[in-house]
């Protein structure tokens, strides 16, 4: 028997983690939770939508676990202050991992984890609590991934890696061996880390300018 999963949120993250959840793990989503003032349907996915204040009430936490699934807003503050919400209520906090990631350091993941496909976490990383791996990473060995941390896709951490609390890394970023990234960190998309990343510190990569050249003008293609 399935066990019995809520999931906060209503927005895009929610409805994509209805469908992984449904289709490729242990639980059985009976319900949605949001606060009651961001409670502007009764239904969504095809099942309720509760208030968040007395979830608890009508879906105890001993029979039922919770998944928060928020994005990064407000550099993942607004996810880790809903993850915390929900334990400091009692809830079993929920992971999904796909089973088309390929894992191999003996589950040191924490809760609320929220792992795509074509992840490779190799053997003795840790992933800490609150932590989303979109699809198509490499998580190096030795490497350590910080609470409250959301890593986009295609991303590189090499091995040996300290990222800290609060981090986002966009999409087609590197991160060199045995660096140590701050906590609250940004490292915009395709960027290249080579050094530490002291606290708070935003490394951005400078983006590809338009040809002076119109597409009309090429002739080779």
């Amino acid at each position: 028997m399935k066990k019995r999963l809520i999931i906060f949120g209503t927005g895009d993250i929610a409805q994509i983690a209805h469908t992984y959840f449904s289709n490729d793990s242990e639980y059985e989503i009976v319900a949605f939770t949001v606060d009651s003032a961001y409670l502007l349907a009764t239904e969504f996915c095809s099942l309720p939508v509760l208030p968040f204040e007395s979830v608890s009430e009508t879906h105890p936490p001993s029979e039922h676990s919770m998944f928060v699934a928020l994005s990064y807003t407000k550099l993942n503050t607004l996810r880790r202050s809903k993850y915390e919400a929900a334990k400091a209520l009692g809830y079993p906090i929920a992971s999904y991992i796909s089973s088309r990631a390929s894992v191999f350091n003996d589950g040191r993941i924490g809760e609320n984890c929220f792992i795509f496909e074509d992840n490779t976490i190799q053997p003795f990383a840790v992933i800490g609590d609150n932590v989303t791996l979109w699809s198509g990473n490499h998580i190096g060995h030795h490497s350590t991934i910080g609470n409250h941390t959301f890593i986009a896709s295609h991303v590189v951490v090499s091995g040996g890696v300290e990222i800290g609390e609060q981090c986002f890394i966009g999409v087609n970023a590197t991160l060199r061996d045995h660096i140590k990234v701050g906590d609250r960190c940004v490292i915009g998309a395709g960027a290249l880390l080579l050094a530490d990343a002291e606290p708070e510190g935003v490394y951005v990569a400078q983006a590809t300018e338009r040809s002076k050249v119109p597409s009309s003008k090429l002739r080779r293609i």
